[in-house]
């Protein structure tokens, strides 16, 4: 058994060297330092994906109607996969004149008959010329009823007291 005196001897001379360090007429010596790695920024929450052939439809769909503007003439809607996160923008002009349907934002949630999209929805001189209708939401609900061919917002009477059907087209082959 080591004694308590003796491991003070055998550690001394080290013990001593380092104090040399901490002395104050000597600089210690200094480790090259490098940038500091930024922090990463937080992604936004991934989009939650319940039904995956409702994803992939609405990743590949067919357009945007307001009734106002045009059935049977659509605007563009684009849906695109940002790191997990579904961001879907859409617009449609009138051909006759000022009317313009603009969504922009992201879908949070994705079932098999309904998204729920947080984002901005803005509708400008429809039915109406000088009507502007914009609100940001993050629950607004699309979803297909009867079986039909798009995903329609449920909330209908958001702005002014018409009734705004915004339709959102899934695309002509399921898949």
């Amino acid at each position: 058994m080591v004694s308590v005196a003796r491991l003070a001897l055998v550690l001394a001379p080290a013990a001593l060297s380092l104090a040399g360090c901490a002395m104050p007429d000597r600089v210690a010596p200094t480790m090259p330092t490098t940038a500091p790695v930024p922090a990463p920024v937080p992604a936004a929450h991934q989009t939650r994906i319940l039904d995956g052939t409702a994803a992939a439809q609405l990743m590949r769909n067919a357009g945007v109607t307001l009734q106002w503007i045009d059935w049977n003439t659509r605007g563009t809607a684009h849906a695109r996969d940002d790191g997990g996160v579904i961001r879907l923008t859409a617009s449609q002009n009138s051909s006759t004149g000022p009317g313009r349907l603009w969504l922009d934002g992201t879908v949070t949630e994705i079932g098999a008959d309904y998204f729920i999209f947080s984002g901005t929805i803005r509708i400008v001189d429809t039915p109406d010329a000088g009507r502007k209708c914009e609100a940001t939401r993050t629950d607004w609900r699309f979803a297909v009823t009867q079986s039909r061919p798009y995903w329609r917002l449920r909330t209908f009477e958001w702005c002014d007291g018409l009734t705004d059907y915004i339709d959102i087209y899934k695309p002509a082959n399921p898949r």
